[in-house]
C-alpha cells in the first residue's frame, strides 16, 4: 500500500510539474531565438569591404567612425550601414583618418575577441543546451510511463482516466438506494471478478461490457463505482469527451493507453461516462470515416474485442442517456452485450433514497418520508437528494433546530415550480385574471375525479415564469394512461383559458404554456397511441422527418389534433358554466388568501376530499 501511495504521489507531482516545465522550456527557446536573431541581424547589416575600398571611402569623406582592433576594423558610413575590413599595420593610416575628420578608436591588439559577441554566443549555445536537456528529460519520462498530464505536450496520447485503488473506493451496493433490478444484473459482474474460476470451469464467458442506460441523476456513475467497491478491484473513470482532440490519432492513442493500464492492474473496471460522445454511429462525420472521433471509436471496438483474460479480467462499464445514437458495433455480443436500465425510482426506491440522504440531516420526528416519497413521482435520485438539501437550507436560513414539514413543502415547490418571485407587482386586474385562470384549472380538475390526479394546491403567487400555478400530484406511480385520462388532461389544461373567456369575455397570453402542453398531448394521442378514429392504429412519428408521411396525412393529423383541442375546450367551458358559483367563490378566495391547499378547497366548495399529497 505504501508503494502505491508513493507512486501515486510521484505521478501527481509529475502531472503538476508538466505545465511548469513546458513554460520554462518555452521561455528558454524564445530567449535563444532572440539572441540568434540579434546575431543574425548584426551579420546581415554588416558589409565586408576590401582595404582599398576602405581607403577610398575615407578620401571621399563617406566614413563617419571606425573602431580598430589590431588589423580588424569595424565602422559606420555617414549615410548609414556598417562595414568591416582588415588593414595593414601602417601608422600613416592614423594621419589619413585625422585629415578627413573620422572618429576612430584603437583597442588593445592583445584582445582579439569581442567580449559582447562571446557572451552572446555563450548565452545562445547554453540556452540551446538547456532546451535539448528539457526535451531529453520529457522523452525519458514518457518512456518510463510518468508523463500523463494533460498539460504535458509530449504526453497527449496518454490516457486521462482517473485511477481509484480499491482502498479509496468506499461505495458498495449498500450505498445505492433503490435500483434493485440494476444491482441484481451487476452482481453477476462482481461475482465474476471475484470468482472467475467458478465460471471458467464450465466454459462460461462473462460479459465484457455493460451499458448503463438511464436519464441523468438516476445513479449510473454511483452504480459503476459500487461494482468496483464490491469487487475490490481498481477502477478507471473517464468521460467519453476526454478521448477527443483536434489532433488526429490522439484519441486512439489514449484508448490504447487506457486499456494497457487496465490490463496491468487486472482484474479491473473501466468506466466510460457519456460514451455517446465517442460512440456515435459512424459515417455521419465530414471526414468520410477517417475523422478523429471515428478513429477513436474504431480503436475502442478493437480493444474491447481483443483484450486477453489470462491472469485477470478487464470489464468495461459505460453510461449514456442516448443509447439510440450508439454505433451498432458497440452493442453486439462480445462488446456491450448487456444493457442495464437505470429508470426513475419507483415509490419504494424513492423512500429508500430519501432515508439514505436524510441520515446526515437533522429532521423533525413528525416528518413522514413515506408521504414525501408519494408526493415526488418522477423525481430522480439526484432530485430527491436535492430536495433534502434544499429543505435543510431553508430551515437553516430560519435558524431552526430541525428540518420541518413546511421546509420540505417549500423545497418541493421550488424544484417543481420555481422560486417564489416577490419583486413582481401585479395590477388588480392582472391578479383577478390570474385568480380566475387558476380557479378554472382547479375546478375542471375537481369535476373529473375518476380520470384526474388529486389536487395539491392552487396559488396566484408568481413562481418561476408563471404568474400562478394549479398543482396536482399522482396518487401512485403510473406506467400507462387511458384515453379518458388523456382527454381529461386536455380539459384541465384548457380550463384556464375557458374561465378567462367565460368571466371577462376576452382572452390573455397567460394560456400559452397550457396550449403547448395540450397540443403535445393531442399529438401523442393522434400520432403515437392510435386514439383517433380518423387516423387509426398507425404511428406517425414526427422525429422521422418531414417525408415520413404524405401531405394528405399531415393535413388529416392537423385536423384531428385541432378537433380534439376544440372539443375539450368546449367541454371545459361547459363544466365551468355549470359551476359558475363555485368558480366565483374559489377565485375570490384566491384573491384574498393567494394560496389554497386541497383540503381548504374541498371544504370551501363542499366537495368530497380525495387523497392529499401535502406534507402536513
Amino acid at each position: 500500500m505504501m508503494n502505491n501511495t508513493n507512486k501515486n504521489s510521484n505521478k501527481k507531482n509529475q502531472l503538476q510539474g508538466g505545465p511548469r516545465n513546458l513554460i520554462i522550456g518555452a521561455i528558454l527557446l524564445v530567449g535563444c531565438v532572440l539572441v540568434l536573431a540579434r546575431l543574425t541581424d548584426y551579420t546581415r547589416q554588416t558589409t565586408v569591404i576590401p582595404y582599398s575600398t576602405f581607403l577610398g571611402k575615407i578620401e571621399q569623406g563617406q566614413v563617419k567612425a571606425v573602431h580598430i582592433n589590431g588589423q580588424e576594423v569595424k565602422g559606420r558610413f555617414k549615410e548609414g550601414g556598417l562595414f568591416e575590413t582588415t588593414i595593414a599595420e601602417n601608422v600613416q593610416n592614423w594621419d589619413l583618418l585625422k585629415k578627413h575628420d573620422v572618429e576612430f578608436s584603437v583597442a588593445n591588439s592583445g584582445n582579439q575577441l569581442n567580449m559582447w559577441y562571446l557572451i552572446t554566443l555563450l548565452i545562445a549555445f547554453g540556452g540551446l543546451g538547456l532546451v535539448a536537456w528539457f526535451i531529453y528529460r520529457q522523452a525519458k519520462n514518457i518512456s518510463n510511463g510518468s508523463g500523463g498530464g494533460a498539460g504535458n505536450l509530449f504526453s497527449m496520447g496518454k490516457s486521462r482516466a482517473k485511477m481509484f485503488m480499491p482502498s479509496t473506493i468506499k461505495e458498495t451496493f449498500a450505498s445505492v438506494a433503490g435500483a434493485a433490478e440494476a444491482k441484481e444484473e451487476l452482481r453477476d459482474v462482481v461475482d465474476f471478478l471475484k470468482n472467475p474460476e467458478k465460471y471458467k470451469r464450465l466454459g462460461a464467458k462473462i460479459t465484457r461490457g455493460v451499458l448503463l442506460v438511464g436519464e441523468p441523476g438516476n445513479g449510473k456513475t454511483l452504480l459503476a463505482k459500487a461494482v468496483a467497491g464490491e469487487a475490490n478491484c481498481p477502477f478507471f473513470s473517464i468521460s467519453g469527451s476526454d478521448f477527443i482532440e483536434v489532433f488526429v490519432g490522439i484519441g486512439a492513442a489514449r484508448v490504447r493507453d487506457l486499456f494497457a493500464q487496465a490490463r496491468k492492474n487486472a482484474p479491473s473496471i473501466i468506466f466510460i461516462d457519456e460514451i455517446d460522445a465517442v460512440g456515435r454511429s459512424r459515417g455521419s462525420g465530414l471526414g468520410g470515416g477517417h475523422d478523429e472521433r471515428e478513429q477513436t471509436l474504431n480503436q475502442l471496438l478493437t480493444e474491447m474485442d481483443g483484450f486477453q483474460t489470462t491472469g485477470g479480467s478487464v470489464i468495461v462499464i459505460a453510461a449514456t442517456n442516448r443509447p439510440d445514437v450508439l454505433d451498432k458495433a458497440l452493442l453486439r455480443p462480445g462488446r456491450f452485450d448487456r444493457r442495464v436500465e437505470v429508470p426513475f425510482p419507483d415509490l419504494t426506491s424513492r423512500e429508500e433514497i430519501l432515508r439514505l440522504h436524510a441520515k446526515s440531516v437533522k429532521i423533525d420526528p413528525e416528518v413522514d418520508l413515506t408521504r414525501i416519497a408519494r408526493g415526488t413521482p418522477g423525481f430522480s435520485g439526484a432530485d430527491l437528494a436535492n430536495i433534502i438539501n434544499e429543505a435543510a437550507i431553508i430551515a437553516s436560513k430560519q435558524n431552526q433546530d430541525t428540518v420541518k414539514i413546511k421546509d420540505f413543502e417549500e423545497a418541493r415547490d421550488k424544484i417543481i415550480l420555481g422560486k417564489e418571485i416577490k419583486t413582481i407587482i401585479l395590477s388588480d386586474y392582472e391578479r383577478k385574471v390570474t385568480a380566475y385562470h387558476e380557479a378554472g384549472h382547479a375546478l375542471v380538475l375537481l369535476s373529473l375525479p375518476a380520470v384526474t390526479e388529486p389536487l395539491h394546491k392552487v396559488t396566484i403567487v408568481p413562481r418561476g415564469r408563471s404568474l400562478g400555478v394549479t398543482h396536482w400530484l399522482p396518487e401512485k406511480d403510473r406506467y400507462q394512461r387511458t384515453k379518458e385520462e388523456m382527454l381529461a388532461s386536455l380539459r384541465v389544461a384548457l380550463g384556464g383559458r375557458a374561465a378567462e373567456e367565460l368571466v371577462f369575455d376576452t382572452v390573455t397570453t397567460g394560456a400559452s404554456n397550457d396550449f403547448q402542453s395540450a397540443t403535445a398531448i393531442a399529438h401523442q394521442m393522434v400520432c403515437l397511441y392510435g386514439m383517433s378514429t380518423a387516423i387509426g392504429p398507425v404511428i406517425y412519428n414526427q422525429n422521422d422527418g418531414p417525408f415520413s408521411y404524405s401531405q394528405h396525412t399531415a393535413e388529416l393529423i392537423d385536423h384531428e389534433v385541432r378537433a380534439l383541442l376544440t372539443r375539450c375546450y368546449q367541454e371545459a367551458k361547459e363544466i365551468l358554466s355549470n359551476n359558475r358559483d363555485k368558480l366565483e367563490l374559489l377565485a375570490q378566495t384566491l384573491l384574498e388568501k393567494e394560496t389554497l391547499y386541497a383540503g381548504e378547497i374541498y371544504a370551501l366548495l363542499g366537495i368530497e376530499p380525495r387523497i392529499e399529497h401535502t406534507f402536513s
